[in-house]
């Protein structure tokens, strides 16, 4: 199966156009960027003044949570106000997950409506149960008279549905028969979609959500292939659910929809932050620019393709590789976190600032630094417990004795091309006498003119990586993609060293934020391919900074954890508590606890199935009350809010997870 037309260049997927209002989504029409309000919807001024925030700082769709009949009867003064207010252009959105009465009621006041196939129609009770193909035939009989009213009436009225599916909202029908799968995710939507189709109606829009970027790219890559088969070509709409807040949540949602972005599929995206969500437009604007920009860019799309599995997470295999006697890397080991020195001379303060306090936890294991003249070899101070990374200027000399000053474990980085192969012969064989690690710059139409030299070598000591995009390429990613599969042809399995610098950039822009999206896009995006054994971030310059930003992009792909994981959700009309000021106050008091996953959710909606493999869970039980979880467990119900901190902490102290926090470093 194929889910897009080149994993190498970004060629956009085409899609018909779908209407929400007189906003087209898919078909030609720009990237769309869309958030939700977080009122109460009974309380009609507030979810106003929401909806005119969002829409003043360029929100194109605005999405109301419509819990019940009564809240979908006030989308009527609400659509009324906003459009009185100047707005009456900026679509809204119904957002349900029960309810088909509340879709009935909804469908006569807003533009779109938004069902979630696991809830709809469905009481989720978690049972395990043997389904026949009688049963689950009666089942999907019983959903298509549930489903079939809101589209004839979407039909008769010119709305569109979104088919949005949630990793953990599964219905009991779909986890007994296909599990907690991408594949179930994709079955749940296509049994809505083949009812919509049934009635000839395809305003329909489809999305494929969860808090891990890994499976939500894989659902979505599956749906398409899936679709595909089928000849549907139905808009996506794109996000990482209950991605959390600040960085984390801004790196989470741009691994997993600027990888997709990448690989042409996307039509309209909606990042979820626990905060204020006008705060997640210009995230979204910025996803979107970068997306948009790569389009403009590609080129006629290379007819090869790589040989990883789009469908399911698998690490590449790697030969073992001992830098030092502290850091090793191989198939069992975390990436390697490298960060760059200016210069010769500033390679000693950069030493000091990665080995300070402030990266106790999130450590530099390697120095990169540029190598102008092998005089500067002898200038180096020593590496302490990193090792060096030396970026060698083509002009030095394969043998020069200052050389011999270099520590075991040194990796010599210098650029090979497809004529290289007597110079690149010898620095092999003086690194692997020197007992250093010969990493190569090359381009994977140069390793392939290399290749009869490569394989003549010890491969044991060789790492592989890109400095930019290679000219077969549209993009960075495809780049690595190819430099991965044309490793296959070597006889050995070497590491792939990930650098993220000014020329692997989609759209090169200094903000930091520009910097977290391109690190979020190739090296999340590449580690979810099971690809990248180190790992730089090039971009910024500030150290400290550039370190810690790597170890969260590695944990935002689930590729290496170092500290504690948040699954939190966006506040929404449902929630019932104040999610930020919450998850704030918890990540205080539990962020030192290295390796374990908490779930924040602020209602039962996106509560048990939201928290997937959360250790601990704290979610909304009612006003004022706290449901604690273990696993998908409610082991206490209905806690005082007051008193569900000290609750939460005990429980994991009970399961013996809990470590005291070491006093703050003065």
């Amino acid at each position: 199966m194929s889910y897009c037309t080149s994993r190498f260049h970004t060629v956009r997927r085409p899609t018909h156009e779908v209407m929400v209002g007189s906003v087209g989504v898919g078909g030609p029409h720009p990237i769309r960027l869309q958030s939700m309000t977080t009122s109460d919807t009974q309380d009609v001024a507030a979810t106003v003044k929401q909806s005119i925030a969002l829409a003043e700082v360029g929100c194109e769709i605005v999405r109301i949570t419509a819990p019940n009949v009564a809240a979908a009867q006030c989308l009527k003064e609400i659509r009324g106000r906003f459009s009185a207010a100047g707005f009456g252009h900026i679509p809204l959105v119904a957002d349900i997950h029960f309810l088909p009465s509340a879709a009935m009621e909804a469908v006569e006041h807003v533009e779109k409506i938004r069902v979630n196939p696991g809830n709809y129609a469905d009481k989720k009770k978690f049972a395990v149960r043997e389904y026949t193909d009688s049963d689950y035939d009666s089942e999907l009989q019983r959903l298509h008279d549930s489903f079939t009213p809101l589209v004839r009436r979407c039909k008769e009225l010119g709305r569109s549905i979104r088919i949005g599916t949630n990793h953990g909202s599964l219905s009991d029908r779909i986890m007994n028969r296909y599990g907690d799968t991408p594949l179930g995710m994709v079955e749940s939507a296509l049994e809505f979609l083949r009812i919509a189709e049934s009635h000839s109606y395809r305003a329909i829009i489809l999305s494929m959500k969860s808090s891990n970027p890994k499976v939500m790219i894989q659902a979505y890559r599956l749906l398409v292939a899936r679709m595909t088969q089928e000849n549907m070509h139905y808009p996506l709409h794109l996000g990482v659910t209950e991605a959390g807040d600040g960085e984390d949540g801004r790196i989470k949602s741009a691994i997993g929809i600027g990888s997709l972005l990448l690989d042409g599929l996307g039509d309209t995206i909606r990042v979820s932050l626990t905060e204020d969500s006008v705060y997640e437009i210009p995230v979204a604007r910025a996803i979107a620019d970068k997306a948009m920009s790569g389009w403009a860019q590609s080129a006629d799309p290379s007819p090869e393709a790589d040989r990883i599995d789009p469908y399911q997470f698998a690490k590449r295999p790697v030969r073992p590789l001992a830098l030092t006697p502290e850091i090793s890397i191989g198939p069992e080991t975390p990436p390697r976190v490298i960060v760059r020195a200016a210069s010769v001379d500033r390679s000693a303060e950069t030493l000091a600032l990665v080995g300070s306090a402030k990266l106790k936890d999130t450590p530099a294991e390697g120095l990169l630094v540029p190598i102008a003249t092998a005089g500067e070899f002898a200038r180096l101070p020593a590496p302490g417990k990193l090792f060096y990374v030396l970026e060698l200027a083509p002009a030095i000399a394969v043998a020069h004795g200052a050389a011999a000053t270099l520590p075991a474990g040194t990796v010599l980085l210098r650029k090979f091309s497809a004529g290289d192969a007597a110079v690149l012969t010898a620095w092999a064989n003086l690194t692997r006498d020197r007992g250093w690690t010969l990493a190569l710059d090359l381009a994977p139409a140069d390793l392939a003119a290399l290749r009869p030299t490569l394989r003549a070598l010890d491969g044991t000591r060789l790492i592989f990586t890109l400095s930019g995009t290679p000219g077969s390429a549209g993009h960075a990613t495809g780049g690595y993609r190819q430099l991965a599969d044309s490793l296959r042809s070597l006889e050995f399995e070497p590491p792939i060293w990930i650098r993220n610098t000014t020329a692997t950039a989609v759209r090169a822009e200094n903000s930091f934020l520009s910097k977290l999206l391109e690190a979020s896009f190739l090296t999340g995006g590449l580690l979810c391919d099971g690809v990248g054994n180190l790992v730089s971030l090039e971009t910024e310059v500030d150290v400290v900074r550039a370190t810690k930003l790597a170890y969260n992009v590695l944990q935002g792909a689930g590729a290496r954890i170092s500290k504690t994981e948040f699954v939190a959700c966006p506040s929404c009309g449902r929630t019932l508590f104040d999610l930020q000021t919450t998850t704030q106050r918890i990540r205080a008091q539990t962020g030192h606890l290295k390796g374990v996953k908490l779930a924040i959710m602020g209602c039962i909606v996106n509560g048990p199935g939201e928290m997937a493999d959360a250790d601990f869970g704290y979610v909304g039980g009612a006003p004022g009350k706290i449901n604690l979880y273990l696993g998908k467990t409610c082991v206490q119900y209905n806690i005082p809010e007051t008193e569900a901190d000290a609750r939460l902490i005990a429980l994991i102290k009970e399961h013996g997870k809990w470590v005291e926090p070491e006093p703050a470093a003065s």
